[in-house]
């Protein structure tokens, strides 16, 4: 199913050979040997600004998913003349424009939690890429992603609704920042006016420096009120629309779930989970 089983990676501190384990339902495991001993998981993930959709792949260092769970220090992969095993992963994204994809890499460290040396950072990095890449031409792609979808799903609608009430508090809280902005705007240009007028009527030094602007002036003080209040109404906006995203994600979530329950019924169950695959 994959372009190679064996991959060779010319990497800094040697070649790097990678075999592929068999695919389980949402992962391959690529073993390694050569100028690295230890293993790359690679599995499905989301993009990174639409959480419903599943059209990325992510390499971990280590045997399992490292954002869900923590390889033991024995089983990071090391450098073969190394004794410290090495934790970051690097996620591939297909291209939203042309055709080449982009990468982004979590940070590379030691068991310690050092920083590796860029030539072993570099090492590192070639790896995870290239193992990422072999699954991303593989033929079972489509498989690997709706996998991983479906197992992280219910971590996801609980992120997610709990995002979505969030940014709804964070907009009630801007909209009455904005609202209570506007109020003291107001009061503070009525109470600049009446200092004037009594300033042209009773010509006074206090009241001339009570209307100049300066540093903590009640003229600088509206001109901070003046964009205060328009900045949190559109801030109020901006999270309305981002609640909106969120709960529009889980909806597609929960309708992907839908259409997988009825297109899995009577197939093999997924390990650890009630859905079918």
């Amino acid at each position: 199913m994959s372009i190679t089983d064996a991959l060779t990676i010319k990497t800094p501190t040697g070649i790097v050979r990678a075999t592929a384990g068999p695919r389980s339902t949402d992962a391959v495991v690529f073993e390694l040997n050569g100028a690295m001993r230890g293993s790359v998981h690679v599995t499905g993930t989301h993009h990174p600004h639409y959480w419903d959709q599943f059209t990325a792949v992510r390499a971990c260092l280590g045997p399992v998913d490292a954002y869900e769970t923590t390889a033991p220090d024995e089983a990071l992969p090391q450098l073969a003349h190394g004794r410290s095993g090495y934790h970051g992963s690097l996620t591939r994204y297909p291209s939203d424009y042309g055709d080449a994809p982009w990468v982004s890499v979590y940070p590379l460290s030691t068991a310690a939690g050092n920083e590796p040396s860029p030539k072993t950072a570099a090492t590192l990095t070639a790896v995870l890429r290239a193992c990422a890449d072999d699954v991303a031409q593989r033929d079972d792609l489509s498989l690997i992603l709706d996998a991983s979808r479906l197992r992280k799903t219910p971590g996801l609608l609980r992120f997610l609704n709990w995002a979505a009430a969030h940014a709804d508090a964070d907009a009630v809280r801007c909209t009455a920042a904005s609202h209570a902005a506007r109020r003291e705007l107001k009061a503070a240009v009525a109470f600049w006016w009446t200092i004037a007028r009594l300033s042209s009527a009773h010509p006074h030094p206090v009241l001339l420096l009570m209307l100049a602007d300066y540093k903590g002036s009640l003229a600088r003080d509206i001109h901070v009120r003046m964009w205060k209040a328009p900045y949190y109404f559109e801030r109020a906006a901006e999270e309305r629309a981002r609640a909106d995203k969120y709960r529009g994600e889980v909806a597609s979530l929960r309708a992907q779930q839908r259409r997988g329950r009825s297109r899995r019924r009577g197939a093999q169950a997924y390990p650890g989970t009630k859905e079918k695959v």
